[in-house]
């Protein structure tokens, strides 16, 4: 694909998932699965994200159970 494109893969997205601001959630793919991290600020989202540019799916998981997890 040449940017700029749009892909829609039609899923049954949970209604909790929705209601949440886009601007909370950051999104990755891989082959293999969709995974989605919501966070208390967009500050928090916007951080995570710069943090683990380019980094795999489990050194992202690794860094929000490290950083964003259980913040009070």
């Amino acid at each position: 694909m040449t940017p700029p494109t749009s892909l829609c893969i039609p899923v049954a997205m949970p209604e909790d998932l929705c209601a949440i601001d886009d601007e909370l959630k950051a999104i990755y793919h891989g082959p293999d699965s969709v995974c989605v991290w919501v966070f208390e600020t967009r500050e928090d989202r916007n951080r995570f994200v710069e943090e683990t540019a380019g980094m795999k799916k489990a050194e992202r998981e690794a860094v929000f159970e490290a950083r964003f997890r259980g913040q009070p």
